[in-house]
């Protein structure tokens, strides 16, 4: 059981994969508290090697040490529409009140050609990678097998992790097969840099107090900290210290409404004042974005109406987005009307 003001536990998912009942049944017990607490937890005991974990975090690091203008030859505003490549620092406002977020991003997914149904359907987030050129970054063949790897060996995870949500809720772990099939990831590679010591410490984040838009969300930490959740009955900040090797899970806003609000999709942030980089690498999995998602069974009393409308995945998290750069497009052209209203510089001095 996960107590109040207990930071998300580190479940050991090996016993996903053995044939040890007594140990699946912990294992899903022990999920099915922490999404109705929290809506996080940590796993160690997965198939994604240490390994490959290493290599795409140090690709990480590599990437965003580019020079700013090689890497907006692969911004994702100006080259494509379809969320794949460079995002600069300060993009995003994810906290309503808070200043643009400290933090940049590389948007990566699978590698979808435009003769794909999805690609020329214009669905969410498909389309094909951005690269750097060989001549950026000349060992970019390594970069994109890595990320690749990486991408494809989570999303086998995230669907594994949806069999033990099911089962949570008291349903066959093929409920979600439907939902999984064609679905829809987005990776993000992460840098923060550290939030400078003259800085507003109420305004400034690496990324503002948010939950995410999607199903669930499988997230690789470095060694620096800076990830805190919100403790729903507390009210208080929780850390989530990195441990090596493992994953933080966490439930989105799609998996909340699915659940009915049984199930939690929680508050959290990054605020980053170590002096040190941080690096982080999530992954966002949403599902097939044709499927139409309404209240699970088991999430609903008899004869109680359910508290959401059917709504496909992709009108879902496109909402999400359209909300959370909305609000920092907002605000940049505030800033500038302001800058604009000022009376120009007259060189008399005032007493």
């Amino acid at each position: 059981m996960v107590g109040v003001g207990d930071a998300p536990p580190i479940l050991d998912f090996s016993a996903f994969y053995t044939g040890d009942a007594a140990a699946k049944k912990k294992l899903v017990d022990d999920v099915r508290s922490c999404c109705l607490h929290n809506g996080f937890f940590q796993i160690t005991g997965h198939n994604v090697p240490r390994e490959l974990q290493q290599g795409i975090m140090d690709w990480n690091k590599k990437f965003f040490d580019l020079p700013l203008e090689q890497k907006m030859e692969v911004n994702k505003d100006t080259s494509n529409t379809w969320n794949r490549g460079y995002e600069l620092l300060k993009s995003q406002i994810l906290e309503e009140g808070t200043l643009p977020e400290l933090k940049e991003g590389f948007y990566i997914g699978d590698e979808i050609p435009k003769s794909h149904p999805y690609f020329t359907a214009k669905k969410l987030n498909s389309g094909p990678n951005m690269w750097p050129s060989p001549t950026t970054l000349p060992d970019v063949d390594d970069f994109q097998k890595t990320s690749l790897d990486y991408y494809y060996q989570v999303v086998d995870l995230a669907k594994d992790i949806m069999k033990v949500l099911a089962q949570t809720l008291d349903l066959d772990e093929s409920w979600f097969d439907g939902f999984v099939d064609g679905a829809v990831a987005t990776m993000r590679l992460l840098h923060y840099p550290s939030q400078p010591p003259d800085s507003p410490q109420k305004l400034t984040r690496g990324i503002g107090a948010h939950t995410d838009f999607g199903t669930i969300t499988i997230l690789l930490q470095d060694k620096v900290a800076g990830l805190q959740v919100l403790d729903n009955q507390t009210k208080e900040w929780l850390d989530v210290e990195p441990t090596p090797g493992a994953f933080v899970v966490n439930l989105g806003n799609l998996m909340m409404r699915w659940s009915n609000d049984k199930y939690i999709s929680n508050t959290h942030r990054v605020i980053n004042q170590s002096g040190e980089e941080r690096y982080s690498i999530p992954v966002f999995f949403s599902g097939n974005p044709d499927f139409v998602v309404e209240c699970l069974p088991n999430c609903r009393a008899e004869g109680e109406e359910a508290k959401y409308a059917p709504i496909t995945v992709e009108q879902a998290v496109l909402g999400g987005y359209a909300d959370s750069y909305g609000r920092a497009e907002r605000f940049k052209k505030d800033a500038a009307a302001k800058v604009n209203a000022m009376p120009a510089a007259t060189g008399v001095a005032v007493a």
